[in-house]
């Protein structure tokens, strides 16, 4: 209920429109559903934790690979160089 209630208070003072962000979103309990029904506009989460069915169908959540990333990582640690990038 968190993100639902500082949207809506980012709302109420000025915001056109709540887009938010979670690295590694559990969306443990209600909170998918909270999330269809709030004034968010979307919700982007990482893929780092699968997403049950209930939060792939929702039209809000906007999942983003960390395939990528990962296998950038892997590659620098093969070839024996810095990670540092990843971070920058």
């Amino acid at each position: 209920g968190t993100l639902v209630k500082g949207a809506d208070a980012l709302l109420e003072h000025g915001a056109k429109s709540v887009i938010a962000c979670a690295t590694h979103a559990v969306l443990s309990g209600p909170s998918v559903e909270r999330m269809e029904r709030s004034n968010l506009r979307e919700v982007v989460v990482t893929n780092s934790i699968p997403l049950s069915k209930k939060a792939r169908q929702c039209s809000k959540i906007k999942p983003l690979s960390i395939a990528p990333l990962l296998a950038r990582a892997v590659q620098s640690i093969h070839e024996e160089t810095s990670v540092s990038i990843l971070f920058v």
